[in-house]
């Protein structure tokens, strides 16, 4: 089957009832028909609410589908999913490497969690592609890749940098949030983990969190056993919505990238926007890699406003009526984010012409955002 039809029956369990989704089941305890089978080998996932019944089950089959992984697993929360995935692949003391264009939370994360566990992190330069070998030593215990790049919209050389990990031995976590795992399988160009947000475009309504992680071989049994081991679970409920969004992904991606591609038109022509960051315009200095590896575009794009500070492009998104104000991006509807307060690098500086505004288009009419962002710059 092709791609956007396995994303409507993958994961759907077609019962006697014949209902054509799951159903919501709710569990903590799962009795078993006798001891021996209490304590057999699966009875950890099978015979407790914690391992996830119906339509867990369905989601993490259709996420392994997408991926073409053999474990996913779900957690309550994109950002609860790389930790998940971070905490999978190191192994300590040590060095981690991590992409300066990381996104925010998880770059916290990692400068106050992982030097606990004696990992020092040292951020890179998202560009570095293949170079990344020079910074691989013996003490490197993980490479964290997110392309592109949340706020900045660098596209990595995923490829590159996956092989000179394996080359080396170190495990690799990735950030594909926007891609949903659909438009790259960043699992196929050679990373070992790979998460992503399901709050964002799989679940495309802006009414659950949750997380994936996806892996294949050792790195599956590997992210099975920690998932265990640290207790996550994911809502029955939430993962019902997922499965549901999962359904319309193909669709509402190509809608929003559609949008996202005509206002980033738009918005290079207007004489207060100095740059568009949207790596599937033909001017993004990464375009030449997002057409190798990606097959298409989400619809999250950033623009620089020319000369204007960080104040002024609070203004300019404070006089927004359309595009909602808020850190979430993915869903129906579209967000604006002004993003200079969010900014941190130490690897490479970040030099802009002036202030930085993320945009998220949704499924509105592209005439009615277009005149409420002109209406805004101006």
């Amino acid at each position: 089957m092709k791609r956007d039809t396995r994303l409507i029956h993958k994961g759907r369990a077609h019962g006697p009832d014949g209902l054509v989704n799951p159903a919501i089941k709710r569990a903590s305890t799962v009795l078993a028909p006798s001891s021996q089978e209490l304590y057999a080998p699966t009875g950890g996932r099978r015979h407790y609410g914690r391992g996830g019944v119906s339509p867990n089950a369905e989601l993490r089959e259709a996420v392994c589908d997408l991926y073409e992984a053999d474990h996913c697993a779900l957690t309550s929360s994109g950002l609860s999913a790389l930790i998940l995935a971070i905490r999978t692949a190191v192994s300590g003391p040590g060095q981690a490497l991590i992409t300066d264009s990381a996104y925010g939370p998880v770059r916290k994360f990692c400068d106050e969690e992982l030097p606990r566990l004696g990992v020092k992190p040292v951020y890179y330069d998202p560009r570095i592609g293949a170079e990344i070998a020079g910074l691989i030593n013996s003490e490197t215990r993980m490479i964290l890749l997110e392309s592109p790049g949340s706020l900045t919209f660098e596209v990595q050389d995923v490829p590159a940098i996956a092989q000179a990990a394996q080359t080396a031995g170190v495990p690799t976590v990735i950030d594909d949030t926007w891609s949903a795992g659909l438009l790259m399988n960043p699992l196929a160009l050679g990373v070992d983990y790979a998460a992503q947000s399901l709050t964002k475009y799989v679940g495309g309504h802006a009414d659950l969190l949750m997380g994936s992680v996806a892996a294949r071989g050792e790195a599956a049994k590997e992210l099975a056993a920690r998932e265990r081991l640290y207790g996550t679970h994911a809502s029955p409920d939430d993962a019902f919505l997922a499965l549901r969004g999962l359904r319309t992904l193909a669709l509402r991606l190509e809608r929003s990238a559609q949008t996202s591609l005509d206002l980033a038109r738009r918005l290079r022509d207007h004489p207060k926007v100095a740059r568009i960051l949207h790596p599937a315009l033909d001017d993004h200095a990464d375009h030449a890699l997002f057409r190798r590896d990606f097959s298409g575009s989400s619809g999250c794009f950033a623009f620089i406003l020319n000369g204007v500070d960080a104040k002024g492009g609070e203004a300019v998104v404070d006089a927004l009526e359309l595009f909602g104000i808020g850190f979430s991006w993915g869903g129906y509807e579209s967000l604006a984010l002004p993003c200079d307060r969010q900014i941190v690098r130490t690897a490479m500086p970040w030099q802009a012409e002036g202030a930085l505004i993320r945009l998220s288009a949704g499924l509105e009419d592209v005439e009615d955002l277009w005149d409420d962002l002109a209406r805004a710059l101006g």
